[in-house]
């Protein structure tokens, strides 16, 4: 849930779509990097205009809620007086001009502060999360990292008016199915009584709560932990929200004791293309080729793993097992999987991460990686479009590329490779 960084899919987070976090959680919120911003003058909408446009679509909305099951009087109380936010608009449609680099990511989501702060909290509600752990059978530091990266602990749950947000989505109409889809559930939610509609706060991607679900998760997954008749993800107590991250994660086949993963090394002549997370083999078949905890230790009954280099050859690799994948329906993001599970490590007494990254390689601007996307096409390696996101189709189309070049398949994209595309190699 860390609800939707515009591109990257959470549950919370919002949109499902393929990056790290949505919602603007703690770490986006506060520590995002400075961008270089177009000063021209945008054009100035007809406030008029988008009024009227609003109503007309308000009006046709409210009939389709209607139809749905949705209380006139539920439905006029929710939107009255509301009006299209602008601060969402603008926050849909923001772009940085640098992506981060996972390490950047991971510095920002794993500080000292947050794992101290973290180990207080499970010093103070670890008989609710170890009864939760019981009940659900997920592991305790994993709720609590998730909790810690979603709304650091319950201090960052978002402060904007959720059916406000997600009626400016949908009247905005890029994410109008979207919208709809989630002010349904919102609507249900508030007629359910769970919430009322003054406390019905959250990000501007409409993400709710400690663990920052997005109405239509909140519907399937949220539970009633305390008893009172409600579904409270939003109160000073967080174990509703805590045993609805715990629900979430065990309907998708969490396994209790199962590590997300382990830090490995590769013996020398390791066939890197074997690191893109979709090979999985047992331990023994891992083994048998070389891969080893860091440190030289066997990596021991994890079951079936895969193998993955999130920042190429120069960077750490890791063995994650079934419970990484888990997470990632949480959040479909590496970057928010391996952070959720490295955290939970660390609130733990786990050291960090052994190998080192390498931070000498900048990130690629939007630009270049659209560049990049293009040469890769037009040399008959397709990215399958060219967005300035690296997905699954332009990590295969670099693999690809680097087969046919002799280098190694490690599908990291870098301004040397770049320049070797540029210059014709």
């Amino acid at each position: 849930m860390t609800a939707f960084a515009p591109r990257a899919g959470l549950v919370g987070a919002a949109l499902a779509l393929a990056l790290p976090g949505c919602s603007p959680s703690p770490i986006q919120a506060q520590e995002t990097a400075p961008v270089t911003v177009d000063a021209s003058p945008a054009p100035r909408p007809d406030r008029a205009r988008v009024a009227a446009d609003f109503v007309a679509w308000r009006d046709g909305f409210r009939a389709r809620a209607l139809a749905r099951g949705i209380r006139a009087d539920v439905f006029d109380r929710a939107f009255a007086g509301l009006s299209p936010d602008p601060e969402v608009i603008e926050r849909d449609r923001f772009q940085p001009e640098f992506r981060r680099q996972i390490w950047d990511y991971l510095d920002r989501a794993i500080t000292q502060r947050r794992i101290s702060a973290g180990q207080e909290m499970l010093a103070r509600h670890g008989d609710l999360l170890r009864a939760i752990e019981a009940r659900y059978g997920v592991d305790h530091q994993v709720v609590l990292a998730i909790w810690g990266l979603e709304s650091a602990y319950g201090s960052f749950m978002g402060d904007m008016n959720v059916i406000r947000s997600l009626a400016t989505l949908a009247h905005d109409g890029r994410r109008r199915d979207f919208g709809e889809s989630q002010l349904l559930s919102a609507l249900a939610i508030l007629q359910a009584g769970d919430i009322p509609a003054a406390r019905m706060l959250g990000s501007w991607a409409g993400a709710m709560g400690h663990t920052q679900f997005i109405p239509t998760s909140f519907e399937e997954y949220a539970v009633d932990w305390t008893g009172d008749g409600r579904r409270d993800i939003w109160s000073a107590d967080p174990a509703d929200a805590l045993a609805s991250a715990a629900n979430y994660l065990a309907r998708f086949g969490w396994q209790k004791g199962l590590p997300w993963g382990v830090e490995v090394t590769l013996p020398a002549g390791f066939d890197v293309a074997l690191t893109g997370g979709q090979t999985w083999r047992s331990t023994e078949s891992w083994a048998s080729l070389g891969v080893r905890r860091i440190g030289g230790a066997p990596l021991g009954g994890l079951g079936e793993v895969a193998l993955i280099a999130p920042a190429g050859t120069r960077g750490p690799v890791f063995a994650i097992t079934r419970n990484f994948r888990v997470i990632r329906r949480y959040n479909n993001a590496t970057s928010y999987a391996l952070a959720v599970g490295h955290l939970s490590d660390r609130l733990l007494g786990a050291g960090p991460f052994v190998a080192d990254w390498p931070r000498d390689e900048a990130a690629l601007s939007v630009d270049e990686t659209i560049a990049l996307q293009k040469l890769l096409t037009a040399r008959g390696f397709d990215t399958q479009g060219a967005d300035g996101l690296i997905g699954p189709n332009s990590i295969t189309a670099i693999r690809a590329y680097q087969r046919s070049q002799g280098l190694a398949p490690d599908g990291f994209p870098t301004r040397k490779l770049l320049d070797r595309l540029r210059t014709g190699g």
